[in-house]
């Protein structure tokens, strides 16, 4: 009675090891996308935590994973495996979520962190490759610990008004706004991506300090959530950081563009073929292949 269930686990795990290395041995693998390797991998490796690489070019090594519950939190889509990060991560998570409850927000619904050692993923995401990277939905966690059917069927809902790109006072409004300046007071913070119409909204509030506004960049989509990036952690030569971000708070022009036909029009390049390991750093194969 007791070997069946070992000798089962024993062989999915045996299996999967032996998928990945017949995919990392075989005469194609260099054309091989790399997120078929990365997507197969459901445990981090051992040893220190270290990004490798850049937020959509890059691997962890030693990533931990977010407990799907903790005080002031609650993971969703728990089916996607993609709760992993660098330990800065999750303590970053764990402060925010803290900081967040203390200003009245009954708790985070944290979204896609990374895969258990980064690089690519099949879906949802060029970057989040890092361990760096996490998105926090923009509505409260319910008063109730989910089911694991909530957390896969439950949505995160647009805070703009529909058909524009402007925030819906009803669905955005001192609470959230409250919640992203947290986000990005907290240590270790380069950027959170954010709609343009949510910029918009934080701009127009008379801040006793701005400062924080640097760090929110107006992107695509992201009118349900925000998505944190923490910079690399100091000391670790194997991450690579982007640009720092431009001096200003980023509500002049930079922001009006947003609001132009301009970002929207149809992209007359085609689209990049999916990255394969010879894109990543090379100490990206070394993390897939490590026990």
């Amino acid at each position: 009675m007791i070997r069946l269930p070992v000798t089962s686990m024993l062989l999915r795990l045996l299996g999967l090891a032996s998928i990945v290395f017949l995919l990392l041995t075989s005469a194609g693998f260099a054309q091989q996308p790399a997120r078929d390797f990365f997507g197969a991998v459901h445990n981090a490796t051992g040893g220190p935590s270290a990004p490798i690489g850049g937020h959509a070019k890059g691997c962890v090594a030693g990533a931990v994973q977010l407990p799907a519950n903790g005080p002031g939190w609650q993971a969703m889509r728990l089916s996607r495996d993609r709760h992993w990060g660098t330990p800065e991560l999750v303590r970053y998570i764990e402060g925010l979520a803290e900081a967040a409850v203390q200003d009245g927000w009954p708790g985070i619904l944290v979204g896609d962190m990374g895969q258990a050692r980064g690089g690519p993923m099949k879906s949802g995401h060029a970057s989040h490759q890092t361990g760096l990277d996490v998105d926090i939905w923009l509505q409260p966690m319910p008063n109730h610990v989910l089911s694991a059917e909530e957390r896969e069927n439950l949505s995160a809902v647009s805070v703009l008004k529909t058909g524009t790109r402007d925030v819906d006072p009803a669905r955005f409004g001192e609470a959230q706004r409250l919640l992203i300046y947290r986000a990005a007071q907290l240590p270790g913070v380069a950027r959170i991506f954010v709609a343009p119409g949510i910029k918009r909204s934080l701009c127009a509030i008379n801040w006793r300090d701005r400062s924080f506004l640097r760090k929110v960049r107006p992107w695509y989509g992201h009118d349900d959530h925000i998505h944190v990036r923490l910079a690399c952690p100091a000391g670790v030569a194997s991450c690579s950081d982007q640009a720092p971000v431009p001096p200003g708070d980023g509500c002049g022009e930079e922001l009006a563009y947003w609001f132009t036909d301009a970002p929207y029009r149809p992209s007359t390049t085609p689209p990049s073929p999916p990255l394969t390991l010879a894109d990543l750093p090379g100490a990206c194969r070394t993390v897939l292949e490590a026990p």
